[in-house]
């Protein structure tokens, strides 16, 4: 079972910005278990798929949880969530995964920034049933823009620490002093990029293995200084645009090409195609060298001039 039919059952606003979606199977099937800090790909009704952390817990679920923000540069997969998959709504999900996975030790550091508390808040609930010495912090914009605020404060107000910095760069959290002192305690840290670079700095001296990232964008899919250009589909004839703001794999969806993907980041390999001319710029992590010239993943990869031909 890779693919499961849910239907939205429930869907919470949990702030201006983020929604809660309670999604339940269709047909009667056993849910796979998941451990804290999984995550499933939903295929959001653009077409795009897009990976979210799971919120819920995961012995004999009965049903998934996730928590999504509409990302104010979304090229289609949030922003469809939000505005289409109202309760009642069909979607197709991919089984959970979990690249984040819990160690077993006996203190914990777990750090959230933004939409990254969603699998924070799950290990938060995880790790007091188990009864371990955990502390949070919890850093975001402001109270307003803080998903699970309340749950957290009901639950972990003593062993937290909650910073809104409201949007000003010389009111962020400074980490120093929680992370100078290297300890036996495993820090998991899920948030944006500048959050995990800061914690990458500040925890350099750690020793290996103690310090844990969630990071569902480890390319960037678009960059500021992209250009448009071509790829023509040799079996079809036919050619089509990639726009400076989208992916190769994004823009023949828009013309109406189905397409096989999972990750969109570059990672799975789901969407590897033959080159079969033009030069690449490889942003995956997936692709041996060997395999450079003759193959690219269309959902992170664009050409780096002139046009690409591809066998499709």
């Amino acid at each position: 079972m890779d693919q499961i039919r849910m239907r939205v059952k429930e869907r919470r606003e949990l702030t201006p910005s983020i929604a809660e979606f309670t999604l339940e199977p269709i047909d009667e099937v056993t849910l796979p278990e998941f451990a804290p800090g999984a995550h499933i790909t939903i295929e959001t009704p653009s077409g795009a798929m897009r990976r979210y952390s799971l919120v819920n817990d995961g012995a004999a679920p009965k049903e998934y949880v996730v928590a999504i923000k509409r990302e104010p540069q979304s090229r289609g997969g949030s922003a469809s969530m939000h505005d289409e998959a109202n309760v009642g709504a069909e979607l197709n999900i991919e089984v959970p995964e979990n690249d984040f996975p819990l160690t077993d030790v006996q203190k914990y550091l777990l750090i959230a920034g933004g939409i990254g508390i969603t699998p924070i808040y799950s290990m938060a609930k995880y790790l007091d049933k188990k009864g371990k010495l955990l502390r949070i912090i919890y850093v975001s914009r402001s109270a307003e823009e803080s998903a699970y605020l309340d749950e957290l404060n009901a639950s972990f107000k003593s062993r937290m620490i909650v910073h809104h910095d409201n949007g000003d760069p010389n009111a962020v959290y400074d980490f120093w002093d929680d992370l100078v002192t290297p300890r036996a305690t495993h820090v998991f840290c899920c948030g944006p990029k500048p959050l995990m670079d800061e914690i990458k700095a500040v925890s350099g001296h750690w020793p290996e293995g103690r310090i844990h990232f969630e990071d569902f964008k480890p390319v960037d899919v678009v960059r500021d200084d992209d250009t448009a250009f071509e790829v023509e589909l040799k079996k079809s004839g036919t050619n089509v645009k990639v726009p400076e703001d989208r992916s190769i794999l994004e823009a023949l969806r828009d013309a109406g090409f189905a397409t096989s993907s999972s990750c969109e980041s570059g990672t799975c390999g789901t969407c590897k195609t033959r080159l079969l001319d033009g030069e690449a710029d490889h942003r995956d992590l997936v692709l041996m060298e060997e395999e450079k010239d003759d193959f690219v993943m269309i959902c992170v990869s664009r050409a780096k001039s002139g046009r690409l031909v591809l066998d499709l």
